[in-house]
């Protein structure tokens, strides 16, 4: 079988230090938010030609932006929501963006990760935000109502006090196939994996994977929970299989040393949810395929059932620098395109060609 092959169809040197980037749905263009050396911010818009990636238009902020999502807007609108360093949540409309449609002052500090749900037609119930922030709070926002969290979510220290929670890097939507269906996972400095229920605003599951949690992505944000991707940060990757939980040893997991330092993020394909990227501290760039067990399920000594984890097969990997590849995103609209920022003050887009033949 022929292999995918990952090539590098342009390099951009930037002017600044990149956090994120996104694509803008329905279209080549594709945003990258950062922060200038003088202390503010960009969101940096660019569009792929035929040959070559075009330079659209830079617009600078006060504060260095640090993370965004399309997740929470429909197709027709295509509204970016960004976390800065000061702590605000804002949503920008990217043809009008001097000044925010909306925006709050979320948290007391930086705000290290968003997600969006219920927009662009992938998952069901209303447009809600999430927001992670160095201050420890897991905050849940429906632009829609009011500049009040619908929801807050504080980790517990051992002594019960919530008043010193510890820093979250990254938080995730997922099991979003009902109205009434929601959770949030959310990763922390400390190694901690919750799981938050939305409907029952209980914490569903947790886990400790021994350090800090860079990345979470679910398979789906839209299917009844399947599997959830970790990145750690020394070289593991950490895949749980959401679909039965036992109340002695909790989910499957599969466990893998990946990169040979961070494993800064995960990306899945958006056409096949079993295809997932990985970016490395060293520079690398790796294409994995989830090969499902012949039965996800067997009975455990009590006969209570519990989960089978199947196995990551890396496909095909890549070095594009010698700086860490800190995001990465995948194309909703074209099969294999991608675009990948790294602390080299760079952004690189990337094609992955055979993915059908996987």
């Amino acid at each position: 079988m022929d292999k995918p092959q990952m090539i590098l169809h342009q390099y951009n040197q930037l002017n600044y230090t990149a956090y994120d980037c996104k694509w803008i749905p329905s279209s080549a263009k594709f945003v990258v938010l950062g922060g200038l050396a003088r202390g503010t911010g960009c969101i940096d818009i660019f569009e792929v030609t035929a040959n070559d990636v075009k330079h659209v238009k830079q617009i600078e902020k006060s504060k260095p932006v640090k993370c965004g999502t399309f997740g929470a807007t429909s197709l027709q609108q295509r509204h970016l929501a960004t976390g800065d360093f000061d702590g605000r949540m804002c949503i920008w409309n990217l043809e009008q963006p001097d000044i925010p449609i909306y925006q709050v002052k979320g948290h007391k500090e930086i705000i290290n990760a968003i997600d969006g749900v219920g927009g662009l037609n992938i998952g069901e119930g209303a447009p809600e935000i999430v927001t992670g922030s160095r201050d420890g709070l897991v905050k849940l926002w429906d632009p829609r109502q009011t500049v009040d969290p619908v929801a807050v979510m504080s980790p517990m220290n051992v002594d019960g006090d919530t008043s010193n929670g510890r820093d979250c890097w990254t938080v995730a939507f997922g099991n979003a196939y009902t109205p009434e269906e929601r959770c949030v996972a959310a990763g922390y400095d400390n190694g901690d994996v919750k799981l938050f229920d939305l409907r029952t605003m209980t914490v569903r599951w947790e886990a400790n994977l021994k350090n800090g949690v860079c990345h979470l992505e679910f398979d789906r944000k839209d299917i009844c929970m399947n599997k959830l991707v970790a990145t750690t940060l020394e070289q593991k990757f950490h895949i749980f299989d959401l679909r039965t939980h036992n109340e002695k040893t909790g989910f499957a997991t599969l466990s893998m040393k990946a990169h040979d330092s961070t494993i800064w993020a995960c990306r899945h394909l958006p056409q096949n949810r079993d295809v997932f990227a990985t970016c490395g501290g060293e520079g690398s760039l790796h294409l994995w395929k989830y090969n499902y067990p012949a039965s996800r399920v067997k009975e455990d000594g009590d006969k209570k059932p519990i989960g089978v984890v199947g196995n990551a097969e890396l496909v095909q990997d890549v070095k594009l620098g010698g700086q860490p590849i800190n995001a990465f995103d995948w194309s909703p609209d074209k099969q294999g395109l991608a675009v990948a920022t790294g602390f080299d003050q760079s952004v690189r887009v990337v094609i992955v060609t055979k993915l059908n033949r996987i």
